[in-house]
């Protein structure tokens, strides 16, 4: 046995009953907590949980039309669950037989050895496995919803099933029960720590803990491209970053990221920052740092945010550098939020940007992906109602949204980890970018979810109107770079795909592998992770577009950079901040982007 598994077991009994006080006292401080939080919550729930009850009701509903269908299915149940037992047995007889279910490839809930060579947990993951497949089959399968109702029941039936993985019990977790008898329980007594402290944390939400919190800081080893803020305002901070060629491209480089999370997620580490890349490749960059909001800019709108940030930033990069034009990126609702602005600059006889690009960006919400789950009258009512109270939607709602999508990842495997293992969360820069949540203003959030998820009117001529101008995205002549990835729960790639029949200019689309923020930081190296698709035509139908892809290994950044050096307009003798008319403010990454949010 292992010297640390000797120690564990060498428990001071006066320690471990000092320990369980302490657990005892912050847990009765907690669920007073807890209790007042439901009081004042409570109103809000019960009509945020309306929906799923109509929702499900309209199941039953379906089902009950057609008992035939739901008798066979508890048959085809019933011998499925035969099937497990008839092979378990042979098992516990000596005898080799294959699983009737297995986990898919890249399930990492039954990585434990045990799980295929012990017969009582392979029999308890493959009637796990047979029974969630089953439910899900059934309901997904049921006729007579209509869409939304439709992806409603999917969507929560996964959540259940995902929730009742034998991995989340203690009982029914080989690996948690093997540490808890090498431990003798003080996994169970650091995991009930480790739930107290997230439950202090998010003062009686549970706000389960990705990350070591400690193990990073902005600017220290996270965001560290050298460069200067040379312009802000309310909403942003401009940040110009310092070259390392002697010659750039004239036209500077605009990135404008989603204001959701933070920009460093294109400036992590050196190893993988996309700006700093494209610092080497000779773009002036100058990057969006969007403000993470507090009630005092509760009345600033979507419109607020194209004027305060990249037209304001357009204005600001010529005071710097001296051009009048740009190149453009814009990431998910940043590129969403470029759109608008192209097509109002469009409108407006305004040229000054001469190529686009998207990273993982919508402007056709019409299917949306599951994020579309949470668009609906009663929820958007709710959230506005509870945004109005505060002046903002708090960052860490924005993420449990997020972490939903994608649950056994981002929300199962570190209640596992944490709380019946009793770890601490590995340092992973990544999950500490996604733990750095940001807020939303209740004006901006509320025309972005109603005008652009639930009514779809970005695509619609003439139907939105931005500083008094109405918009057409049709009328967008600008030369388009369109990234977009292959397994995208945010932004589905078949969605995004549509602004290839929207925009009338040229449009180069390519597909990367992996998803919304993988699939796009994914630098050049030996041992490239992703691929990605790229396809000279632009046919209606993203799957004919796939078809006729050619598939290339390695990163897309070599791509894009061959593609934006022909609107580059020529090389010229390097910029660095402070040396046109805009003054330094202060060093990158500035002082926006620490700005943490608090519930």
């Amino acid at each position: 046995m292992s010297e640390h598994s000797e120690e564990m077991k060498q428990i001071d009994p006066v320690e471990f009953a000092n320990t369980m006080q302490d657990i005892a006292t912050r847990s009765q401080k907690l669920m007073g907590d807890f209790m007042e939080r439901q009081k004042l919550e409570g109103e809000n729930a019960e009509s945020g949980q309306q929906h799923l009850t109509d929702a499900f009701m309209a199941l039953t509903n379906q089902m009950m039309h057609n008992p035939t269908k739901i008798v066979q299915a508890q048959i085809d149940l019933w011998q499925g669950y035969m099937d497990i037992w008839n092979r378990s047995a042979q098992r516990w007889l000596g005898n080799d037989t294959d699983p009737a279910v297995e986990a898919d490839q890249g399930d990492r809930r039954f990585r434990d050895d045990a799980w295929q060579e012990n017969v009582v947990f392979d029999f308890i993951k493959q009637s796990y496995l047979l029974t969630s497949r089953w439910t899900q089959d059934l309901v997904g399968e049921t006729e007579g919803l209509d869409s939304k109702t439709q992806q409603k029941v999917d969507f929560y039936t996964r959540q259940f099933v995902d929730a009742m993985a034998p991995t989340n019990f203690l009982m029914t977790n080989p690996e948690v029960l093997r540490t808890t008898m090498e431990s003798r329980g003080d996994n169970l007594v650091h995991g009930l720590q480790n739930l107290l402290d997230d439950l202090e944390r998010g003062k009686g939400k549970l706000s389960i803990r990705m990350t070591d919190p400690d193990a990073f800081e902005v600017g220290k080893n996270l965001a560290t491209t050298p460069g200067k803020v040379v312009y802000q305002n309310d909403l942003m901070q401009l940040i110009q970053y310092t070259p390392t060629t002697e010659k750039v491209y004239r036209r500077p480089l605009l990135i404008v990221p989603p204001w959701i999370n933070k920009f460093y997620i294109l400036d992590m580490r050196e190893k993988n920052s996309f700006i700093r890349w494209a610092v080497s490749e000779g773009f002036t960059v100058f990057v969006v740092s969007w403000v993470n909001p507090g009630e005092d800019l509760s009345r600033k709108s979507f419109e607020d945010y194209m004027l305060e940030g990249p037209l304001a930033a357009l204005d600001a990069m010529k005071q710097a550098t001296g051009e009048e034009e740009a190149n453009v990126i814009g990431y998910c609702i940043g590129g969403t939020l470029m759109a608008a602005t192209l097509a109002h600059m469009t409108a407006k006889k305004d040229e000054r940007i001469k190529s686009i690009t998207f990273f993982t960006t919508m402007v056709d919400f019409e299917e949306a992906g599951e994020l579309g789950v949470f668009i609906d009258e009663v929820q958007l009512a709710a959230l506005e109602e509870k945004m109005n109270k505060r002046g903002y939607l708090d960052g860490s709602e924005m993420a449990t949204t997020f972490n939903m999508l994608r649950a056994n990842d981002l929300i199962w495997s570190f209640v596992v980890n944490n709380y019946l293992l009793g770890k601490d969360p590995f340092p992973f820069d990544l999950l500490y970018w996604n733990s750095d949540s940001t807020r939303m203003p209740a004006v901006m959030h509320s025309f972005y979810l109603r005008k652009m998820y639930q009514e779809n009117k970005l695509i619609e001529p003439g139907a939105l109107t931005l500083a008094g101008t109405p918009i057409d995205l049709t009328t967008i002549k600008t030369p388009t770079f369109m990234l977009s990835t292959k397994e995208d729960h945010i932004a589905p790639w078949k969605s995004t795909y549509r602004a290839t029949q929207i925009f009338s200019g040229p449009v180069k689309f390519c597909l990367a592998g992996s998803g919304h923020i993988a699939g796009v930081v994914n630098p050049p190296s030996d041992k490239p992770k992703y691929g990605y698709y790229s396809n000279s035509r632009k046919p209606k139908s993203p799957e004919k577009w796939l078809e006729g892809a050619t598939h290339h290994e390695g990163s897309w950044w070599p791509e894009w950079a061959k593609w934006m050096s022909r609107h580059g307009a020529g090389k010229v003798d390097a910029r660095v901040p402070g040396d046109g008319k805009l003054k330094v403010i202060e060093d990158a990454p500035g002082s926006y982007v620490k700005l943490k949010a608090k519930a």
